[in-house]
């Protein structure tokens, strides 16, 4: 097995794709009773070792869909979603019940709980990553015994600290079977995409990141312009407008029209044209420079209206290994500024952007938004070309500034230092309570998180 990326590659002692959360149940206890330890798998999206295991490997897809949903007065939702779902999967049946995420990450091939349990966010200075949006859990312990924990329970009681864990914490407390999550009423986005001076965007970030609803940028090293992205809640006039233009006879003409735009847009331009960039840098690293000038320059304007996740979802069917860092926001700009001058001084060829997204501060436990406004700085790498001597010095200049790595994405930390940005202790409390023989660890959660009993 690997990941997407192609960063690990690793052969379970078995293999298992549960039907229902009864299997999922009776498969779990069975290969603890065996002193074996248990993984879930998703989509493979995490480039860390994450859901590694030489035990029992599980697949969830086949525990997908909507299993309940409670209207809130407050007009949000809760719905109940089984755990192997996949985001795509969950954005088209939200809106079929004219509902939707409140924020979502770029990418939508996750399975809702590889999605939370790694802390997949997206872009919004008001708001937090997925984690923030869950709202109660169930998890099949070692004993096959499913769990259900909530937001609801007394802080500081068993219940409470387990749905803290669960929610966001690797899957060492267990398998989850099933997510509810505080949805809210379906929304449309105008996303405005321009490219601008990388100092107009940096001189005015506050502006920028506070003056939007979800704001992000794409910056291609050797040269000093970014791809902006802004995305607001549109107006109902612009949705009414939107909708006319998808139907209709004039309107299927439009739509065609939009469509096609977009598909050039996102797989000739974004996608087809963008592979053949890596491939020639691939093949010529020199050109690299003159690659990114070009591409850069290459960048266009545009503006559209659509449902919320199909504006903040992008496609990427070029292979990458990523490495991403939760910054304190008011140290963007000298850490742009520093990796920039490595860039520069290195020659590394890097063809791909580095990309800039914003989240609140947020109380989740392993968060790594937690307890201050956050920059996510992501830097990137084709998957065919060397990243490591790019990685690591990024991550040393991110590191200085207080950086936490993605739990999901390449990185060398330890729970040494980790253990001063998070409650490891707490955390390590409530997997010896619930996983006293460590049947849900791997080599990667000891090395982050710390070990536990084997």
């Amino acid at each position: 097995m690997r990941t997407w990326g192609r960063t690990v590659t690793w052969q379970p002692d078995r293999r298992a794709t549960p039907r229902d959360e009864a299997e999922l149940a009776a498969l779990v206890a069975d290969a603890a009773a065996a002193g074996q330890h248990v993984r879930a798998i998703g989509a493979g999206h995490s480039f860390t070792p994450a859901a590694v295991t030489d035990g029992l490997h599980l697949g969830l897809d086949h525990l997908s869909g909507i299993e309940a949903v409670l209207p809130q007065a407050d007009g949000t939702a809760l719905v109940t979603v089984r755990a192997g779902t996949r985001l795509y999967q969950l954005n088209r049946l939200l809106a079929s019940l004219g509902l939707a995420m409140r924020n979502l990450g770029d990418i939508d091939r996750q399975s809702i709980a590889g999605a939370i349990s790694t802390g997949t966010h997206g872009t919004g200075a008001t708001l937090g990553g997925l984690a923030t949006q869950v709202r109660g859990v169930r998890v099949v312990d070692a004993e096959g015994t499913v769990r259900t924990a909530t937001a609801a329970a007394a802080p500081g009681s068993p219940e409470r600290e387990l749905f803290e864990v669960a929610r966001l914490g690797l899957g060492t407390v267990g398998i989850l079977s099933a997510v509810t999550l505080e949805v809210v009423p379906a929304f449309w986005l105008r996303a405005q995409e321009e490219p601008w001076p990388l100092d107009r965007v940096l001189d005015g970030l506050d502006e920028y990141v506070d003056g939007n609803d979800h704001a992000e940028l794409y910056w291609f090293p050797g040269t000093r312009r970014a791809l902006t992205l802004r995305n607001n809640r549109a107006t109902p006039d612009e949705v009414a407008s939107w909708t006319a233009a998808r139907t209709g006879a004039l309107g299927a003409l439009r739509g065609a029209g939009t469509r096609a735009r977009s598909l050039l847009d996102d797989e000739v331009l974004s996608n087809g044209a963008f592979e053949v960039v890596n491939r020639l840098a691939f093949a010529a690293p020199g050109l690299v420079p003159r690659l990114n000038a070009v591409s850069a320059r290459a960048l266009g304007a545009r503006s559209y209206v659509a449902p919320s996740h199909e504006v903040f979802v992008h496609r990427r069917r070029v292979r990458f290994a990523e490495m991403e860092y939760a910054l304190p926001r008011a140290e963007l700009r000298d850490v742009l500024a520093e990796l920039d001058g490595w860039l520069r001084r290195s020659s590394e060829p890097v063809p791909f952007p580095v990309e800039v997204r914003f989240a609140a501060a947020d109380d989740v436990w392993l968060s790594t938004a937690r307890g201050r406004e956050t920059a996510y700085v992501a830097v990137h790498q084709y998957a065919p070309m060397p990243h490591r001597r790019y990685f690591d010095a990024a991550e040393q200049i991110f590191t200085a500034v207080g950086g936490r790595p993605h739990w999901g994405k390449l990185h060398r930390r330890t729970a040494a230092d980790l253990a001063l940005h998070y409650p490891l202790d707490d955390v390590a409390r409530v997997r010896a309570a619930v996983d006293p023989r460590g049947t849900f660890r791997n080599d990667y959660t000891d090395t982050v998180l710390g070990p536990t009993a084997r």
